[in-house]
């Protein structure tokens, strides 16, 4: 029967299609499985486990280790000795194995409305609750740092609406599993593609919505510094801002221990009032919240995803004929 199966999606979709098709069935049931099997053990015996195979990718994938090095070398590198960044990079990579392979699958479950003290601690969100309980809209913002699911899971357990912004993850059956396990804590999301409409309205009525604001925006994005280097940012953060008049609230989730134990913070507030006089407003509110998370990353920077290619695009070096070149180095 599967035979016959099989050869019918060959004949109407072809060879490639049915390939696809089958690696995400199988990445799919993978992941329903490692589900299973690691909500049958404590989360902090899952964690060690999981701080393992970090130590297996830091050994076995050497791309991966030598550009997380080459980051924190042009990053951090006044800073901390070889010795000191060779450690930052191999808890960064466990930190991240810890983080996509347990905590994301069990945060659903562990962050409820009677469960989330046990593991998350409140720090110094005065302020940002009264911008959030406030009636007009707000920018909620973090960076690959921490546990930035964690930030509006437990927000959003505590009654708090949000609205994420995403990009889809290329395998369908992955991505509607993850999409409902975020739901379930109350986080509603968009996708990024097509979302301009749909998140100023979200401002417009008064909603919060979030972005993961450190991504690479290729050769279009608005040139920004980060750890010293021109690193290209998303423009629609500093926009929408602008155009809605609402204030960005800049937030990380830090690992506090060994275990799954997380203090929520805020590293900067700001408001419309502080760009509304400056030349350049958007590239001033792009510049200001990722000093923000330059900031929050400096204090803990084995929590930060040193793997990520945050500064793969580079602004063009100006034309010698304009008269404008940078000066050579001496």
């Amino acid at each position: 029967m599967w035979k016959a199966v099989r050869q019918w999606l060959l004949d109407r979709t072809g060879a490639a299609t049915v390939r696809r098709a089958c690696r995400y069935a199988a990445e799919y049931a993978a992941i329903r499985l490692w589900a299973l099997v690691i909500g049958c053990f404590p989360i902090d015996a899952n964690l060690a486990t999981a701080r393992w195979l970090g130590r297996l990718w830091w050994w076995l994938i050497p791309r991966h280790r030598d550009r997380a090095l080459d980051n924190l070398r042009r990053s951090l590198g006044d800073r901390y000795s070889e010795t000191e960044l060779r450690r930052i990079a191999r808890a960064s990579m466990e930190h991240f194995v810890e983080l996509y392979s347990v905590e994301f699958l069990l945060t659903p479950r562990l962050i409820n409305p009677w469960s989330w003290s046990r593991y998350v601690e409140l720090g110094n969100l005065g302020r940002a609750l009264r911008e959030l309980l406030s009636d007009h809209g707000v920018i909620m913002l973090t960076g690959h740092f921490g546990n930035y699911e964690l930030l509006g899971a437990t927000l959003c357990r505590l009654g708090l609406p949000l609205v994420a912004i995403m990009r889809p993850l290329d395998n369908p059956l992955v991505n509607a599993f993850l999409v409902a396990s975020r739901e379930r804590t109350g986080l509603r999301l968009l996708y990024k593609k097509g979302a301009s409409a749909a998140a100023a309205d979200v401002l417009a009525s008064g909603g919060t919505l979030c972005f993961i604001a450190d991504q690479d925006a290729g050769r279009k994005g608005l040139y920004v510094d980060f750890f010293g280097r021109k690193a290209s940012t998303y423009k629609s953060i500093g926009l929408l801002a602008m155009q809605q008049r609402v204030p960005i609230i800049v937030g990380t989730a830090t690992r506090t221990g060994r275990g799954f134990r997380y203090r929520i913070d805020v590293e900067r507030i700001i408001q419309p009032s502080e760009w509304e006089n400056r030349i350049d407003p958007l590239l001033w509110i792009t510049q200001e919240f990722t000093h923000a998370l330059e900031n929050a990353i400096r204090r803990a920077p084995e929590q930060y995803l040193w793997v990520h290619r945050r500064w793969k695009h580079q602004p063009k070096p100006r034309s010698c004929g304009s008269g404008l070149a940078n000066p050579p180095a001496h």
